[in-house]
């Protein structure tokens, strides 16, 4: 796979937010599960992962929400207060990753997810691309997706 350089810049729909991502991501996945369904108003929900450390907010201030997971676990969501474009989130247990919308990338031309998540809640109609791995609910291990990344 081949991805562009960083720096990558993007921003919420109306602009108020802007950022810059200074390094690679570790990851790029699709998730079906509803809750990613209800956020993107769709089918699935595509997220990156990238080192809190590599992102930097150039040009507003995100505003903060909380949720508790099904699985218990407080998840900070991260969106614009005028017109609510969610950007990231960062899961409670992990202080070093943030799970990006991608779709907020002003580039997008080069996304391509190396997995389906929570695949049992899919949408029927959703036809998966052969290549594509599968996981009928998340990985066994994160790092499962870091290494699909890593191969492609």
């Amino acid at each position: 796979m081949s991805i562009p350089a960083p720096p990558y810049e993007g921003g919420c729909q109306c602009g108020t937010i802007r950022y810059r991502i200074t390094a690679e991501p570790l990851t790029v996945y699709a998730c079906s599960c509803t809750e990613c369904q209800r956020q993107a108003g769709g089918a699935f929900n595509m997220s990156m992962i990238i080192r809190q450390s590599a992102l930097e907010i150039s040009k507003g201030t995100p505003k903060e929400t909380e949720r508790v997971s099904d699985a218990g676990n407080r998840i900070f969501g991260y969106f614009c207060g005028d017109c609510g474009n969610r950007i990231y989130h960062r899961p409670e247990q992990s202080n070093a990753i943030f799970v990006f919308r991608p779709g907020t990338l002003d580039d997008t031309s080069w996304l391509k997810p190396v997995a389906m998540v929570w695949a049992s809640s899919a949408q029927p109609w959703v036809t998966l691309p052969e290549d594509m791995t599968v996981f009928e609910k998340g990985p066994e291990r994160f790092d499962q997706l870091l290494e699909l990344w890593a191969k492609a």
